[in-house]
């Protein structure tokens, strides 16, 4: 919603109740899980890089500019290149991405878009000939615990703040 809906609510990201921060001890749960996801990917042999393009890729389709700012900078920082990431949304018609990449996002678009039947099992067909069924487990709990993230900070309004340069 606008800023300047008149309908006599706030709609101002200041008026949002930062949920991570009212009930610490259910976001901490949420961290836990985030880690126990990155112990399952270390495991699967993913590296941060595969992993933030994932991360990425899902936080683009939700539209969370604060998990884009802090996983697109975690990206850059493992690895991954500036040109990927831009044509990262249209990874379908990129040679840019491997064919383990293109089943790992294919997966973790599914995961978060939910399209119907044919669709999921399409793109898990593609992931079963590519990936270990490790690394399908870690692709879905990376993709899980990405959308929850998402949500956390799409609700709360957090905010990207500039980067200032050093």
């Amino acid at each position: 919603m606008s800023d300047s809906v008149s309908d006599g609510f706030d709609y101002t990201p200041s008026s949002r109740v930062l949920i991570d921060k009212q009930n610490p001890e259910v976001f901490k749960a949420q961290l836990a899980v985030a880690k126990a996801v990155r112990n399952a990917t270390n495991e699967a042999g993913m590296d941060r890089r595969f992993v933030e393009l994932v991360n990425v890729r899902i936080s683009q389709i939700n539209r969370c500019a604060y998990c884009l700012d802090i996983h697109g900078g975690a990206a850059l920082a493992a690895g991954e290149t500036t040109q990927r990431l831009a044509v990262l949304p249209a990874w379908r018609e990129s040679s840019l991405f491997s064919e383990r990449e293109r089943a790992a996002l294919g997966l973790a678009e599914s995961i978060t878009t939910l399209p119907d039947a044919d669709r999921q099992d399409h793109d898990y067909a593609i992931a079963r000939k590519v990936l270990s069924d490790t690394e399908i487990s870690a692709v879905s709990w990376v993709s899980v615990a990405m959308n929850a993230f998402n949500r956390i900070s799409i609700v709360s309004r957090h905010r990207v703040r500039a980067h200032t340069s050093a």
